[in-house]
């Protein structure tokens, strides 16, 4: 017999994003900050950029370096041109995503292929292990018609960016981090029991509306990150929508390694770290 599933994760903690600067000086707020790295194991960052005020994005990410990690771009709406010294080049567009895994070391640049209008999504910071930080870099560009959609039940739509849920298969798989990426909306009063594997650590980070997390059902209202608790009892969670909501579901297998961070390169040592900065300082990236 099938043993049932416990969505019995609770709202652990509610974060509200710092607003910052990053780029040529592109505004935005950045929701997963370093303090929570070793918490949201195995996530860096996460930023939310929205603004429809040409002077908050115009300017852009320039080129600039990673080793280390991955990035994982998701665009809501708006027009933004990849290039990499490694000849890729992509245009990210409304319901697109760009994965770049950095790996031994990218130069990039990010710039908006618009002069006004609204330009909305996120960047998430996806740590590699140890033994995969040097691999050889890679970049793909997924279009939202590549990104599988699903309707568990009446006024609940998923995109399912990476990972597998509700018997879908995302558009994204990756080896021992193995996110899980979801995209949600809820029509108000909506219900929704979400699984979510035990062993991982996860978050939710509500756009729009507001959300009642849990058995205890406390409030996370837009703009707020919600750190979900973790039990080895806990296979998901249960939310239900105040209104119309739509909110990530971000989830990952930690990899319990040290993390040394200098900037754009994530490593496990400061050694590691300052070879990197070297070899960016030489051309070797």
């Amino acid at each position: 017999m099938e043993q049932a599933m416990n969505f019995n994760r609770q709202l652990e903690r509610l974060v509200t994003g710092v607003a910052t600067q990053d780029g040529a000086g592109v505004s935005l707020v950045r929701v997963l900050t370093n303090d929570l790295q070793r918490r949201l194991d195995p996530f860096l960052m996460l930023d939310n950029f929205h603004s429809d005020k040409p002077e908050d994005y115009m300017a852009g990410f320039p080129d600039h370096p990673h080793r280390g990690f991955e990035t994982v771009t998701y665009m809501l709406a708006g027009r933004m041109r990849h290039r990499d010294n490694a000849g890729n080049e992509g245009l990210l567009q409304a319901g697109g995503v760009q994965w770049m895994t950095a790996g031994s070391g990218l130069v990039h640049s990010e710039l908006p292929e618009q002069e006004d209008g609204l330009m909305s999504g996120f960047q998430l910071w996806l740590n590699l292990a140890s033994g995969d930080k040097m691999v050889a870099p890679s970049y793909r560009d997924l279009q939202a018609a590549e990104i599988p959609q699903v309707s568990p039940q009446p006024g609940v739509k998923v995109k399912v960016i990476a990972g597998t849920a509700f018997g879908t298969v995302g558009a994204m798989q990756r080896p021992h981090t193995e996110p899980l990426y979801l995209d949600i909306q809820l029509e108000a009063g909506q219900q929704l029991d979400l699984p979510i594997p035990a062993t991982h650590n996860a978050f939710l980070y509500v756009f729009e509306g507001a959300l009642d997390i849990g058995t205890d059902g406390r409030n996370a209202p837009a703009g707020r990150m919600a750190i979900l608790s973790n039990s080895e009892q806990a296979d998901g969670v249960s939310v239900k929508a105040q209104g119309n909501s739509r909110f990530l579901l971000i989830a990952g297998r930690p990899l319990n390694e040290p993390i040394a961070q200098w900037g754009p390169f994530v490593m496990n040592t400061r050694e590691q770290v300052e070879q990197a900065i070297q070899d960016f300082r030489d051309g070797r990236i």
